[in-house]
Parts: C-alpha cells; sequence; structure tokens
C-alpha cells in the first residue's frame, strides 16, 4: 500500500506579546501587602506556561506579597505529592517554591481544597480553557474545574468524578462556585491555544464564571482536527495524561467509552492502534481497539489504576489486544497515522485518504512516505 506524509493547515493567529498582555491583565488586580498567595498550575504541557507562571510571581513579589505554587490536578501524577511535585518540575516551573501535598480542608460539604492553598491568603488560579473529553457544557476544562477539581487534590475529584457525568457537567461549576463565594480565589489567568499548541488569548479575570464560556467557545473554534471523518484505522504513537486528561483527546478520535453515554457522531473510525505511552499512565487505553506489548511494559498499572478509580470510568482502563509487533495491527484501506491528538498538523495517510483530501487549500501532501516513517 502506499503512503503520504500531509500537511494540515490550521488558523495560525497567535498572541504576539506574551508578557505584554498578561502584564497588562494584571495592572487590573490587586493584592494586599504582606499576603502569602498560593498559584495553582495544573498537570497539562500548556504553551508558555513557565514564562506566564513567572509573569505571576513576579507580580505578585512586586506588589510586595509571596508566592508560591500549589499543584492543582486532582489525581494526576500518581496522586503522589512527590510525583506532582516532580511534574511541575517537568514543565519547567519556576519563579516560586512548590508547595506539594494531598491534604484537603473540607470548605463546605463535599467541597474541598489543597490545604496549603486554603491556609493561604489567596488563590491565583492559572489554567488552559479547551472542551473537555468527557462532556459538554458550560464549563467544561478550564478555570471552574481547576478549582472544583484540580484544588481539591484526589479527594475532591474523586466526589465529583464519583457522580458520572452529571457531576462533571453539573455538579463541578456548583463547587467551584461555593469556592468562590469563599473569597479564597482572587483571580484567574485564563490561556487559550490555537490548533499548533500556541497561546491564543491570556485573560485576567475576577468575573471567572462570567467569562469561561466565551473563552471555551474560542477554544472550540481552534480546535485541530483529522483531515477526514471516516478511516478504517487511526493509528496514534502515543497516548498520556500529559497529552490529554483521557490519554487520547476523544474530541479527536471521536470516542468517549463511558457506559450509559452516547458516543460521539463523528468521527467514524473503525479500529484505533495505539503504540506507545508517555509517562507512567495508560489511562485512556480503552479507548483503543489494540496495542503493543512494550505500551503495556512501559505503563505504571499501579498509577493506571488510579486515575481509573478516580475517574470512575473504568472502561478506558481496559487494556485491549496486544500485538508484538506494529506491523500486525495494520489493516483497512483508509489510514491515518498521527503522533498523539494534540498534534495533528503532519500525519501520514494512505492512498485512499490522500485522493479523499486532494485539491483541499488547507492540506499539502509533501510526497510519498513509509507508514512508519518519524512524525
Amino acid at each position: 500500500m502506499n503512503y503520504f506524509r500531509i500537511r494540515q493547515r490550521f488558523d495560525t493567529r497567535q498572541l504576539a506579546d506574551i508578557a505584554g498582555t498578561l502584564a497588562v491583565g494584571l495592572k487590573t488586580q490587586a493584592i494586599e501587602p504582606g499576603a502569602r498567595v498560593a498559584l495553582a498550575v495544573g498537570s497539562r504541557g500548556i504553551a508558555n506556561l513557565p514564562a506566564i507562571v513567572l509573569g505571576v510571581a513576579d507580580w505578585v513579589r512586586a506588589q510586595g506579597a509571596e508566592p508560591f505554587i500549589v499543584p492543582a490536578m486532582g489525581s494526576h501524577a500518581g496522586a503522589t505529592a512527590e510525583g506532582q511535585r516532580k511534574l511541575l518540575e517537568s514543565f519547567g516551573i519556576t519563579g516560586a517554591p512548590i508547595v506539594s501535598s494531598m491534604e484537603v480542608v473540607e470548605l463546605a460539604p463535599g467541597v474541598f481544597m489543597d490545604k496549603a492553598a486554603a491556609e493561604a491568603d489567596g488563590v491565583i488560579v492559572i489554567n488552559r480553557v479547551k472542551p473537555h473529553t468527557s462532556f459538554h457544557g458550560r464549563y467544561e476544562s478550564g478555570l471552574m474545574k481547576m478549582i472544583a477539581v484540580g484544588l481539591g487534590k484526589q479527594t475532591g475529584a474523586a466526589a465529583i468524578h464519583r457522580l458520572g457525568i452529571p457531576g462533571l457537567r453539573d455538579e463541578m461549576p456548583e463547587v467551584a462556585r461555593q469556592v468562590l463565594a469563599t473569597g479564597k480565589i482572587l483571580f484567574g489567568v485564563a490561556l487559550v491555544e490555537n490548533a499548533y499548541d500556541e497561546t491564543l488569548a491570556i485573560k485576567v479575570t475576577r468575573r471567572i464564571p462570567e467569562d469561561e464560556p466565551a473563552l471555551l467557545e474560542l477554544a472550540r473554534a481552534n480546535m485541530p482536527s483529522l483531515p477526514v471523518e471516516e478511516l478504517d484505522l487511526l493509528i496514534v504513537d502515543e497516548i498520556g495524561k500529559e497529552i490529554s486528561g483521557t490519554g487520547m483527546d476523544t474530541n479527536v478520535i471521536g470516542r468517549l467509552r463511558i457506559a450509559g453515554e452516547a458516543e460521539p457522531v463523528r468521527p467514524r473510525i473503525e479500529k484505533i492502534f495505539v503504540r506507545d505511552v508517555r509517562g507512567d499512565s495508560a489511562y485512556g487505553i480503552g479507548l483503543a481497539d489494540v496495542t503493543t506489548r512494550r505500551l503495556v511494559a512501559r505503563t505504571d498499572w499501579s498509577v493506571t489504576r488510579t486515575n481509573v478509580e478516580t475517574s470512575g470510568f473504568t472502561l478506558r482502563g481496559v487494556i485491549p489486544p496486544v500485538v508484538d509487533a506494529d506491523d500486525e495491527a495494520v489493516c483497512g484501506r483508509r489510514i491515518a497515522r498521527i503522533k498523539n491528538t494534540l498534534h495533528l498538523e503532519t500525519l501520514i495517510v494512505s492512498e485512499a485518504v490522500r485522493q479523499e483530501i486532494e485539491g483541499r487549500d488547507t492540506i499539502e501532501v509533501l510526497g510519498p512516505a513509509n507508514l512508519w516513517d518519524e512524525l
């Protein structure tokens, strides 16, 4: 079978002056001198995150206050304090001490917050706003979810996930509002990215519930996608929690695998083959139909089990059939291979897919390729 390397062209608009835009937004805020301020930072590889966190930390110090960083990532990184600290350090997060703990305080019945953050004089939440991988609603992945789930650590995350999709879609915003009502959250720094994982917008806001929905729609309009809506086989080189909360972005692959929830209408992919894992957790492997023995060997299954148990979506942790050689999983005519669901600019596709996309001004055929060429 013949294969081709292709390049998709998405909207390239991005923020030209990240530091300047952040500084302008921060000028609208104020902090009492001498205050201890927690900067809540999550577990995703967000564009320019180290520079943005550093910029916020420097601004806090310039107000005469003392910043420190708390991991606001629920049960991620194995649900351990050391694991969460190391994950932030691996992102290059600097500018203030990292205070990592899984201890929480209960602000109200069923409403939890990282103990160090709760004992601070205030909290600034820094997170990317984007469509969620398990549900759709007015609030999905962003500041509201970080406040309710990320800062709640494993205890708070499990409490909301235990309620299933209604917990995430309906209960999560209410929990976030209860936290906001305490006055503990000073403001949020919301980030939106384009399809190339570049910073598209920064919004510094105290009006988090009011401002986040418009940012979510901006993020949704700039999401990358596959070039076709129907495939016999999608090959995904790597999954991982750093790529998506579900290992693979369900908005890209068109699968949820949540008991009782209808599957998305598109894209329609007959078979998904996952080749490897980035990081420790293979949460989301259950979204695939086949995987490799090397992925199984490299995965920390205790970490994966923690992620599965916290989410409550057990189907996403089920190990599919395993192959020893990648070629064993290849079948069908309509085939596409991607590095991961974050990076969809360059793909390798089969002849049948190339014929379908031929002539589109948003896609460039770069030339013949081997199916396993480097992406």
